[in-house]
């Protein structure tokens, strides 16, 4: 399992969940797709926060996010 690539994928998630939730407050309905984007996302980051060994530090997120993007295209 790449803990890398699920920390990833769930940070991106989550930051495209911001437009759904202010789309469906503005509409005044309710925003259940983006909420269970969200509840995905929380899921992939705390998978990978709990099966990397050490876990991560805020400061080594920007630098596995590039890893994991110069990873998949080559």
């Amino acid at each position: 399992m790449d803990t890398d690539l699920f920390l990833t994928v769930g940070i991106v998630l989550a930051v495209l969940t911001i437009p759904s939730l202010m789309s469906a407050w503005t509409e005044s309905r309710a925003p259940r797709f983006a909420a269970i984007i969200l509840i995905a996302a929380a899921g992939l980051i705390v998978m990978a926060l709990t099966q990397k060994p050490g876990g991560y530090a805020f400061k080594d997120i920007p630098q596995v996010m590039l890893g994991v993007v110069g990873r998949y295209t080559n």
